[in-house]
């Protein structure tokens, strides 16, 4: 089950730069997470993305956060409650500190990057427990490449891009950093596709996603796919994910705050 928001939240991105044009403040996405069990595709939890602002001495930031909370019900099968969020550049997206907090049954870890785009790095703090459930810190410079990004400001930049300029088939790499790892994802453009979703019928962008010398993701290109509305908030409606452990989607439930 660890995986399984890990892949969520990777199934919501795939962008490497663009200029906000899509994402304001004030935004709250609610979607619903539903997990294969027994042949049955039950819902488990619900997945919230909002925005909001963050002002410092020096500078005003756009907040990114998303989070992850079992329902009731199954907390005591396995309870999940996680916590990702990105602080960016309200006009590029370029993000300079990212927090991970997850709690998922008796696991813990806490993630912090703190970014360094003239040298290319970031400061990474881990926290977690040991046998004993004492916590423990371990500090890291971890080297990156020019345009890698965390896992929630990934997520907004796909929103940014202009899909509309592609062609069927068009495919893009580029790197998201992970538990102070680089990962690759690869994305090919499918082409238009209606469905029907909780907005209502929406003609949307259809993207396969795979992730390069990794095997968390299976399946074969009809397996992970995600689907964002083809107007000017891209806003992402539906995705389909096959782990180790099985398959999963994400539904939208509501949209509210958006910006266009």
């Amino acid at each position: 089950m660890k995986y399984f928001f890990l892949i969520a939240l990777l199934m919501l991105s795939s962008a490497q730069f663009a200029q906000n044009t899509s994402i304001g403040i004030g935004e709250k996405l609610v979607f619903t997470a539903s997990y294969n069990m027994s042949g049955l595709m039950t819902d488990i939890a619900q997945v919230t993305m909002e925005t909001g602002q963050v002002k410092t001495s020096k500078a005003t930031l756009l907040h990114l956060k998303c989070t992850a909370a079992t329902y009731a019900k199954w907390d005591n099968f396995f309870k999940i409650r996680d916590l990702y969020e990105s602080y960016v550049s309200p006009t590029s997206l370029t993000p300079y500190l990212y927090k991970r907090d997850i709690s998922e049954g008796n696991y813990y870890k806490f993630m912090q990057y703190t970014y360094s785009h003239k040298t290319n790095s970031v400061k990474s703090l881990m926290r977690k427990k040991n046998s004993k459930g004492q916590t423990y810190d371990k500090i890291a410079t971890v080297k990156i490449n020019g345009g890698t990004k965390d896992i929630v400001a990934t997520i907004y930049h796909i929103r940014n891009l202009d899909i509309h300029k592609a062609a069927q088939g068009d495919t893009q790499s580029f790197k998201v950093i992970f538990d102070n790892e680089e990962m690759v994802i690869n994305v090919k453009y499918v082409g238009k596709e209606t469905i029907t979703t909780a907005l209502g019928k929406k003609e949307c962008y259809k993207l396969a996603l795979s992730l390069k010398n990794k095997n968390v993701l299976k399946g074969g290109s009809n397996d992970n796919l995600l689907y964002l509305t083809a107007d000017a908030n891209k806003v992402p409606v539906y995705a389909k994910f096959k782990i180790p452990v099985g398959n999963g989607e994400l539904k939208i439930k509501s949209a509210t705050g958006l910006k266009n």
